[in-house]
């Protein structure tokens, strides 16, 4: 089956050149686009994509506000965000995943890493440019740990989940961890399953946010 996308951005001339490179692979389709955050929320309603890519500076409603109406419909198997946006800026990256984007590409990423950037997303993984993750992580390092405060739902988590949620935060993938704790692909994935449940997060990049957030994972290397 197709991997159906919905494009919105305020330029006509970026979404055309979208609508190219992605409609050029067999598996990807692009079934509408939106010139800003407003249309480009409700178009996500009718169409029900599996992935939106959102620009951020758009009039009428950003992409961040967008981002969060989109996320906020709460339907099973909804629509995943992917910001992609000419900046960098640590304010967009940190808000887009807090906003619960699944995530974040720079317009100036190759076409050959744009593609495979929507079929990473649309599996339910985290996707996040490495220039912007090394800004994400940076952002962390510099906030007090005394500014972070662990919720409620972190207790309910065993010992085994608090382990394989800091390796998730790490960038380790479900086959990296399983070699690392010697333990089955299924059962890391099953950890996985069960910590996105308790702690009401949508996928890897939820995650990403919450272990550097309590302070489970330290940057490392900055």
């Amino acid at each position: 089956m197709s991997i159906r996308i919905l494009l919105v951005d305020d330029e006509q001339l970026v979404r055309a050149g979208l609508r190219l490179i992605l409609e050029s692979e067999d598996d990807l389709e692009v079934v509408g686009e939106a010139g800003d955050g407003t249309e480009g929320v409700q178009l996500t309603k009718e169409l029900d994509p599996d992935v939106v890519l959102m620009d951020v500076q758009m009039p009428a409603m950003n992409g961040l506000e967008a981002t969060r109406e989109i996320v906020a419909l709460g339907r099973e198997d909804s629509s995943r965000v992917c910001i992609l946006t000419t900046f960098d800026l640590d304010e967009y990256v940190y808000e887009a995943l807090r906003a619960g984007a699944s995530g974040f590409l720079l317009k100036r990423t190759p076409a050959a890493d744009l593609v495979a950037g929507v079929r990473v997303v649309a599996s339910g993984e985290a996707l996040l440019a490495p220039s912007v993750t090394k800004r994400l992580i940076g952002e962390f390092a510099r906030r007090p740990a005394g500014e972070r405060t662990p919720p409620p739902a972190l207790d309910d988590l065993t010992a085994r989940e608090r382990e394989v949620l800091g390796l998730v935060a790490e960038g380790l993938s479900n086959s990296e961890i399983a070699q690392k704790l010697f333990l089955s692909e299924g059962t890391v994935k099953t950890h996985v399953k069960r910590i996105f449940y308790k702690m009401n997060l949508r996928d890897r990049a939820q995650a990403v946010i919450l272990a550097y957030d309590v302070g489970l994972v330290e940057p490392k290397g900055l």
